[in-house]
């Protein structure tokens, strides 16, 4: 039986020195007001051009580490957040990514790139948050090679252990009331909408005492490996995120020709 009530986890993608800095500093009030330790996704080394939205924050860096120094996890998210490989992914939810279907070699090259670049500021990733859910097999050797035994991803309903590392599911994009487990929801600062900080804010307001951090979550429950019903539900969610984002994808067209099948 998984425990309850529910635990929360908040999860903050794509944080680098040129993201949209008022949006973010919007973000921070409830990080404040909470008490939240939610886990950091940063960019080690931004070359996507849609995350350079703001002139490069000489603040950022220091306000990473104080935000670690006050319980947040920093995430290691990729390395140069390019998604430019079409190789196929453990969990397939997006067409391309950074890390899929790229070499082990050249992924290990990577993800210790990045490790020294946020280690040279002073800060200490111990999790690892593929950019668009991608990563393969070879990710995770890579990860155990370089010393990364933490996955933000997966829609079980607990931590679990696989593949000789421990996941630590991602199932939310925003604040959705559940009556047991553990449940990261993700923000992307850049591109969230009013109404989704709103939204979360509420949520945080009615149960701020359920919301967790990493450390807390793997003690209130100990990885172990799925059971059988656990990994039945773990498929099925997946299979509804994977349909739920192809119907986002298709033409109005085809989406009204489906609808009146």
């Amino acid at each position: 039986m998984i425990a309850a009530p529910a635990r929360y986890l908040v999860r903050f993608d794509d944080l680098c020195p040129t993201m949209d800095g008022a949006r973010w500093a919007r973000w921070r009030e409830p990080i404040a007001e909470f008490g939240l330790r939610p886990i950091l996704a940063v960019v080690p080394e931004n070359r996507d051009l849609e995350l350079e939205v703001s002139p490069p924050d000489p603040a950022f860096w220091s306000e990473m580490r104080e935000m670690e120094s006050a319980g947040a996890t920093i995430g290691l998210h990729g390395y140069r957040h390019l998604c430019e490989s079409s190789g196929r992914s453990a969990l397939g939810l997006h067409r391309r990514s950074e890390f899929a279907g790229v070499p082990e070699k050249t992924q290990r090259g990577w993800i210790a790139a990045g490790l020294e670049i946020l280690r040279g500021h002073g800060l200490n990733p111990r999790i690892f948050v593929a950019p668009r859910h991608g990563f393969d097999m070879n990710t995770l050797r890579a990860l155990r090679a370089e010393g990364i035994p933490l996955l933000s991803d997966g829609f079980a309903r607990r931590p679990f252990s696989r593949n000789g590392v421990t996941w630590i599911p991602q199932q939310l994009w925003g604040p959705l009331d559940k009556p047991r487990g553990a449940w990261t929801i993700c923000v992307h600062p850049n591109t969230a909408s009013e109404e989704e900080f709103l939204r979360l804010r509420a949520f945080l307001r009615e149960r701020p005492a359920q919301f967790s951090s990493v450390d807390r979550l793997l003690k209130e429950f100990p990885p172990t490996t799925l059971t059988l019903p656990e990994r039945v539900y773990s498929c099925v969610a997946r299979w509804r995120v994977k349909a739920s984002r192809t119907r986002a994808r298709m033409p109005l067209v085809g989406r009204a020709s489906s609808n009146s099948a």
